[in-house]
């Protein structure tokens, strides 16, 4: 189970899941303790800490991971700079191993795809011995989700898959071709023959009137609204998809 919030840190508790370390422990990182200290102060309130599993991740990038002795074979975990990484069942260590050496591989590229990575090399390595069924990710940035008015950038998951990294993956495109944002400075100018072109397709598929209200309207009922801002320039997923969707 994992919890996050921006510029506080990031909470996952498994085995015999705790749920209660995931509000508990952000609560502490919002006081100010390190991911030793809320490790620490976590499993020593709790008289089940040997069956439990907990990795924390602070502001400062500060990690700690815990397992108790009564988990079951393989666990263990593993930290770094921004990560906490651990598991139980596993077929053996070298699951937890390529997880956090994939993780170290990844810096500069978006951390949802980091994450999406490190699930697939720590299958690759061995994974859970009792087989695949469940993946999930998240990742939080302030104001950084849907219309900036969320902190949720991406909350995915799949609970019931015969290969759920794989599911987990077709689902992250999806969201991204819908709530992702390419970059203002890859935006297309919309010069007169773009205009006509876009024109033309937005009639097509039944849309008559001026260009800007035509492809606010066919923007909007495509699910691609954060990618609109005007006719000035448009970005390349929506002329894209506007092209892929058009009839011959």
């Amino acid at each position: 189970m994992p919890w996050a919030q921006p510029h506080v840190g990031a909470v996952a508790t498994q085995a015999y899941a705790n749920p209660r370390y995931g509000p508990n422990g952000l609560d502490l990182l919002r006081q100010g303790l390190s991911a030793e200290e809320v490790v620490a102060r976590l499993t020593a309130a709790d008289e089940g800490r040997e069956h439990r599993q907990l990795g924390v991740v602070d502001a400062r990038g500060g990690s700690a991971t815990y397992t108790g002795s009564e988990c079951l074979e393989w666990a263990g975990g593993r930290t770094g700079p921004g990560y906490a990484a651990q598991g139980n069942i596993l077929v053996s260590a070298a699951t937890v191993d390529a997880l956090a050496d994939t993780f170290e591989g990844g810096v500069g590229r978006p951390l949802a795809e980091r994450l999406l990575d490190c699930l697939a090399a720590a299958q690759a390595a061995g994974g859970d011995r009792r087989g695949q069924q469940s993946a999930s990710v998240l990742v939080v940035q302030k104001d950084g989700g849907y219309a900036r008015l969320s902190d949720v950038l991406v909350d995915l998951r799949v609970d019931d898959h015969e290969r759920p990294i794989d599911e987990l993956k077709r689902i992250y495109r999806l969201h991204q071709a819908i709530y992702a944002v390419t970059p203002r400075d890859e935006w297309l100018p919309v010069d007169a023959a773009l205009a006509e072109e876009m024109r033309d397709r937005l009639q097509r598929l039944g849309y008559e009137g001026e260009l800007g209200e035509t492809l606010r309207t066919w923007v909007a009922k495509q699910n691609l609204e954060e990618r609109y801002d005007g006719i000035e320039a448009i970005d390349p997923v929506v002329l894209m998809e506007l092209r892929d969707v058009t009839p011959d």
